[in-house]
C-alpha cells in the first residue's frame, strides 16, 4: 500500500509522518500533481536553444572535447551528476564523467564572486562510468561507478588532496549518494531493475574508510536497515543478499533535506520520499498518478532553499521540472533540438541564484558532444 492510500491513512492514525519538503504535518498532497509553475510559462528557446521562464537567462560554460573559455583545461565527455562548493567569494562546480574503460571520472570549474570562470581542472581519473554521487558536509564529493561491482570515490573539489576510494561502502551499481548528517548517515541509491536503496554508517561521521553498509528491508509493510553481510559483494551481489530487502526500478539521484531523502527511480518514473524521523516512504511523484504529467524520464535531482525540487528528465522532452512544497509538478525549463541526450548534474551555487547542469551528449547525441550551461534569474526565495 504505497500510493495515496497509504498516504491518506498515515495522517489519520495520528500524524506521525511528515509531507511535503519541509516536513509540514499538513501537507498530505502527495504524489504532486501536474499544475502551473510558480514562475509561469516557457518562453521561445533562447540563443543557445532552452527555452526558460520570463526573466531567466542561459549561457554556456563548457563544452566537452573543447577547452573551457578562460583556461587551458580540456572538459571532460558525457558529463554527468555535479554539485557547487563555496569557494571563498566566489564557487566550485564539479562534474562527473560518465565514460568507460577506466576514461571516467570528475573535473571542476572555479567561478570568482561575479561569476567569471577563472580556472578549471581534473579531481579525479581512471574510473568506470561515473554518473551521479553526492557532496558531503566536509565539502567533499563522492563520485559513484555505475558499473557492477562499483565503487565510490572521495574528492577534492578544490583540487588540493587526491582521490580516496571509499571500498567500505560497498561495491554496487551505485548511482547517487546524499548525506544525511542529522542521523549521520549516508544515503546511496542502485541503478538496477531489481536495486535496492542502502544507507552506509560511517564508524566515524567524516571519515568514510570504514563504517557498516545497511540496505532498506520490508516486511508487512514495516521498514528496517539491515546489515548487509558482504559489502563487497563477491559472490553475491549486495542487492541479493538480504531477504525481503525492498527493491527498486532502476534508482537515480537522490538529494537530503529536513530529515526526507528524495531519490528517484527511472524503471516506473517515481520520485520517493523517505522520511528519516519516522522511518516511512511515500511517492512523492508518479507520472502514472497525475493527468497530461511533464516529468518524464526522472534522473539527476537537487534541491533549493525555498523547499523547491528541481528534477532532470533522461530523455522525455529535455526539461528541468519542479515540483513545490505544494506537491505541483510543471516544467522549469526545456532544451530543444537534443532529444538524444539526457540533462544531468542539476546544482545551484551556494547563493542560490544560478543554476548549473549538463546536456550529456548535447546536439549530436554522443559523449563527445556535452555541454555544460548555467541560468541565472530570480529564482524565488520565498512561497
Amino acid at each position: 500500500m504505497e500510493r495515496r492510500t497509504f498516504l491518506r491513512a498515515a495522517v489519520a492514525g495520528g500524524g506521525s509522518m511528515a509531507f511535503g519538503f519541509t516536513l509540514w504535518s499538513e501537507a498530505v498532497a502527495y504524489p504532486a500533481k501536474t499544475g502551473p509553475s510558480p514562475y509561469g510559462s516557457l518562453q521561445s528557446a533562447d540563443a543557445n536553444g532552452i527555452q526558460l521562464p520570463q526573466g531567466f537567462t542561459s549561457r554556456v560554460i563548457a563544452r566537452s572535447t573543447r577547452t573551457v573559455p578562460g583556461t587551458s583545461y580540456v572538459w571532460h565527455g558525457a558529463p554527468d551528476g555535479g554539485a557547487c562548493y563555496a569557494d571563498g567569494t566566489g564557487w566550485i562546480y564539479v562534474s562527473n564523467a560518465e565514460l568507460g574503460s577506466a576514461a571516467g571520472g570528475a573535473s571542476a570549474i572555479r567561478f570568482n564572486s561575479s561569476g567569471d570562470v577563472t580556472g578549471a581542472y581534473r579531481i579525479l581519473s581512471g574510473t568506470n562510468r561515473n554518473c551521479a554521487g553526492g557532496a558531503t558536509p566536509w565539502k567533499t564529493w563522492l563520485s559513484c561507478e555505475e558499473v557492477d561491482r562499483g565503487y565510490v570515490y572521495e574528492t577534492d573539489p578544490y583540487g588540493v588532496n587526491p582521490a580516496v576510494r571509499q571500498a567500505a561502502m560497498g561495491r554496487f551499481n551505485h548511482e547517487a549518494a546524499a548525506c544525511d548528517p542529522d542521523r549521520k548517515v549516508i544515503y546511496l541509491t542502485e541503478d538496477e531493475s531489481d536495486g535496492c536503496f542502502y544507507r552506509f554508517v560511517p564508524t566515524t561521521w567524516g571519515d568514510l574508510s570504514r563504517g557498516t553498509l545497511q540496505v532498506l528491508k520490508e516486511v508487512g509493510g514495516a521498514l528496517s536497515w539491515v546489515n548487509v553481510p558482504d559489502p563487497a559483494g563477491s559472490s553475491t551481489r549486495t542487492r541479493r543478499q538480504v531477504s525481503g530487502a525492498k527493491v527498486f526500478n532502476g534508482g537515480e539521484g537522490a538529494y537530503y533535506r529536513n530529515g526526507t531523502c528524495f531519490f528517484t527511480t527511472k524503471g516506473d518514473n517515481r520520485v520517493w520520499a523517505y522520511n528519516a524521523v519516522a522511518n516511512t516512504i511515500a511517492i512523492a511523484y508518479d507520472d502514472n498518478l497525475t493527468g497530461n504529467p511533464p516529468l518524464t524520464g526522472v534522473d539527476n535531482l537537487t534541491g533549493a532553499t525555498v523547499g523547491d525540487l528541481y528534477v532532470a528528465e533522461d530523455g522525455g522532452n529535455m526539461e528541468i521540472c519542479v515540483i513545490t512544497p505544494n506537491d505541483v509538478v510543471a516544467p522549469f525549463l526545456r532544451i530543444t533540438n537534443q532529444s538524444s541526450s539526457e540533462i544531468c548534474g542539476v546544482a545551484f551555487n551556494p547563493a542560490g541564484n544560478r543554476l548549473y547542469f549538463s546536456s550529456q551528449r548535447g546536439t549530436s547525441g554522443s559523449s563527445s558532444g556535452g555541454i555544460t550551461y548555467e541560468v541565472t534569474g530570480p529564482f524565488r526565495t520565498s512561497l
